[in-house]
């Protein structure tokens, strides 16, 4: 296939390094500074704090051109607007790889409906000046698949081949059926989970603050009562149901734990904040409240 990877943040580069490492024709596509970066010294990469860097020649583009087979997004939600503008030029399928919860409409009406996937990458890490700091594989986070799916929840031959495509550069995807609704539930824990981390000053701080990762868990149990359909994957229905007390010990030690520190919650950027601002508005609007 040949690919796009339409955003040079942490994921998109990690994504686009693993692409080209396996052998696929893959471009990445940045701006500005970023794109100076890569051009001089390729996408670099350290696992977690490692001192040990790795550069990978990954070919860079400042605009999209021709046609794709697939085109990988991975933006900040409130940057999507003006993704889509660029889009809607190019030809081939465009997987959106980000928090998202306002279904899979607004992408098609701009770009084309039958174009479209969704899913979210299930990793982690934060940019040090140009080198993507990624969060270590561990044994919760191999447990956890990278959801793909189409819009209406079939297997598609198109699907199915993209997610083979992650499989042979070692990323754990699967094919998701509910796909929006995963969405919904993740932005339902995810707004709520960043606001606090935001507020508190980072994920350790916020752990020692147990009133506040109580009063965090109430407005995600709110957000998962209020949602149109039955949260997805199953097991974010223990939020609901599990008592208090032993789910706010649950977050703490999750807070503290090397998968949350290098995950990106520490990032407390104008773009994070953006980014949470946007998705709250789109959980406000599916779970009308």
């Amino acid at each position: 296939m040949k690919l796009l990877v339409y955003g040079a943040g942490v994921l998109g580069s990690l994504f686009a390094a693993r692409l080209h490492e396996a052998g696929h024709d893959v471009s990445l596509l940045a701006r500005g500074e970023r794109l100076a970066a890569l051009r001089r010294h390729g996408v670099q990469l350290a696992e977690e704090d490692s001192p040990a860097v790795r550069r990978v020649p990954v070919p860079v583009v400042e605009h999209p051109a021709g046609g794709y087979d697939l085109i990988a997004v991975f933006v900040r939600t409130h940057q999507v607007d003006t993704v889509l503008e660029s889009l809607a030029g190019l030809e081939g399928d465009v997987l959106f790889l980000l928090n998202w919860a306002a279904g899979a409409e607004p992408l098609g009406a701009v770009i084309g409906h039958e174009r479209v996937l969704l899913g979210f990458p299930m990793a982690g890490g934060t940019m040090d000046g140009d080198v993507v700091r990624y969060r270590a594989a561990n044994f919760m986070t191999r447990r956890v698949a990278m959801p793909i799916g189409e819009p209406d929840g079939r297997t598609t031959p198109r699907l199915e081949r993209i997610v083979e495509a992650f499989r042979t550069i070692g990323i754990s995807a699967k094919t998701e059926p509910k796909m929006d609704a995963w969405l919904k539930t993740h932005a339902a824990f995810e707004v709520p989970l960043g606001q606090a981390v935001h507020t508190a000053g980072g994920p350790v701080a916020l752990a020692d603050d147990p009133d506040a990762v109580r009063g965090m868990l109430r407005l995600i149990r709110q957000n998962l009562t209020a949602m149109p359909t039955p949260p997805t994957p199953r097991g974010f229905a223990a939020l609901r149901t599990l008592p208090e007390c032993l789910l706010v010990a649950t977050l703490r030690r999750f807070l503290r734990s090397p998968t949350a520190v290098h995950s990106g919650l520490s990032d407390a950027s104008p773009a994070t904040a953006a980014e949470l601002a946007r998705l709250a508005e789109q959980i406000r609007a599916c779970t009308k409240r």
